[in-house]
């Protein structure tokens, strides 16, 4: 698999375009970026969250899980040793909804996101990553 940013990158454009024009506006920019870099944790998994939530209906689906866990994996250029590209990310998609799906509905709502993050460790020190940056 080759790597390629192009749908990771569309579907951060479209987390950022918040009026949904196609375009971004420098305030659009510049809020957005003060988010990853200066604002709260909470802010940042919001921030996340409407990543993931590709439809924007306030839940992430196992499909749109999907689709941001493929775009990243093309964005790394690679799949796990041993493991075949579709089976790696619905296993992946699982082991989240497993972790994350509180109420075992299908869907991650924003309060079960936020909750999860927060008391996982290794996605603390991921966000922390952004206050070293500047």
């Amino acid at each position: 698999m080759a790597a390629s940013s192009g749908q990771y990158a569309h579907y951060v454009f479209n987390s950022i375009d918040l009026d949904r024009n196609g375009s971004l506006s420098f305030e659009e920019f510049v809020a957005n970026l003060s988010i990853l870099l200066r604002g709260t944790v909470d802010e940042k998994l919001q921030w996340t969250f409407s990543l993931y939530d590709i439809n924007g209906d306030g839940c992430i689906t196992k499909e749109e899980m999907k689709e941001i866990v493929t775009a990243i994996y093309e964005l790394m250029g690679k799949v796990p040793e041993g493991c075949e590209e579709e089976q790696a990310i619905k296993e992946k998609v699982e082991r989240l909804f497993e972790k994350m799906d509180r109420n075992c509905d299908g869907k991650i709502t924003l309060d079960e996101f936020i909750e999860c993050c927060t008391k996982d460790e290794s996605i603390r020190r991921s966000i922390a990553v952004f206050d070293t940056i500047f």
